[in-house]
């Protein structure tokens, strides 16, 4: 593209060098009355063909770029050395994870937090749910836009362990500055640990206290949006709660995620992100706290 693009730009001026000093008066430059050159018909109609072929000429030039660039974003998307595929999904203002699996019931699903071994190629496809969104880790890899109705993606390898933060960096309306998200990178043993755990089901608890907050989870309107492994909750609306404990934030990346922030979240979530689309729960008090027991058991 920049040799393409550096021969039009170099023909184009030596064209006007060469055409700058032809027409500055005499018989066929002759200023008007107007103080501007009169230029012949015929000299006219064949400057006229000459900027339409041009004209054409431009377009067949960057309809080639267009397609050269499909071409290649497919090529460098499919990379050969890929071991792991996520699928990431934007949606106002959160982020959802899956980790694909040729047995759709291994497929893993979480939300806002991402873990990645370290020294392996990993692919994302990126997708939009509502708007226009943009993935951006910039410890690893630019900035890809989400397009709603189109799958696109990226690509990288995390060399040194450790916990990166991301943002989504297209405007996505009014929280879209608290749309974060944090990779996780760590060794290939850990990461496969991490992975079992997460594809581990939650069994109902027997304990009293938190069979309560489990009961309330699954009554007070908690399970139409989100959903817990191995429990009747299988909404797809909110994030996935299976691992709730495990992340290191709520809110995608807003608040850490300790007993008050989920007290506080679960009580008015307008309060601590205006504009969320998780709406304010009507518990008691102690109700919440119930609740919140049993997710804190979410690990």
């Amino acid at each position: 593209m920049f040799g393409v693009g550096g021969t039009v730009w170099l023909g184009v001026a030596l064209f006007a060098i060469f055409v700058a000093p032809r027409h500055r008066g005499g018989a066929r430059g002759a200023r008007g009355a107007d103080d501007l050159i009169d230029v012949a018909p015929e000299t006219h109609a064949r400057v006229q063909r000459v900027v339409i072929v041009a004209g054409f000429a431009t377009v067949l030039i960057l309809a080639a770029f267009l397609a050269f660039d499909f071409t290649a974003g497919h090529a460098l998307a499919e990379h050969p050395d890929r071991g792991l595929t996520i699928d990431v999904t934007g949606h106002q203002w959160w982020w959802e994870v899956q980790y694909e699996d040729p047995d759709p019931s291994r497929v893993i699903a979480t939300a806002n937090e991402i873990h990645i071994p370290t020294g392996e190629m990993v692919q994302f496809k990126l997708r939009a749910a509502d708007v226009i969104h943009s993935f951006w880790a910039p410890n690893f890899a630019g900035k890809r836009d989400l397009i709603p109705g189109y799958t696109s993606s990226i690509w990288f390898k995390a060399d040194t362990a450790g916990v990166y933060r991301g943002q989504c960096a297209e405007f996505c309306g009014l929280q879209h500055a608290k749309m974060a998200f944090y990779i996780v990178a760590e060794p290939k043993a850990k990461f496969a640990a991490w992975l079992a755990a997460s594809a581990a089901a939650h069994a109902i608890p027997t304990d009293s206290s938190l069979l309560s907050g489990y009961r309330l989870f699954m009554s007070s309107g908690c399970a139409v949006c989100h959903s817990i492994a191995g429990t009747p909750a299988q909404s797809t609306v909110g994030p996935v709660l299976s691992h709730l404990e495990s992340r290191m934030t709520i809110a995608a990346g807003t608040y850490a995620n300790n007993h008050h922030n989920l007290l506080a979240w679960i009580a008015n979530p307008q309060d601590l992100k205006p504009g969320a689309r998780m709406p304010a729960i009507q518990l008691t008090a102690g109700q919440r706290e119930a609740l919140v027991s049993y997710l804190e058991t979410l690990k």
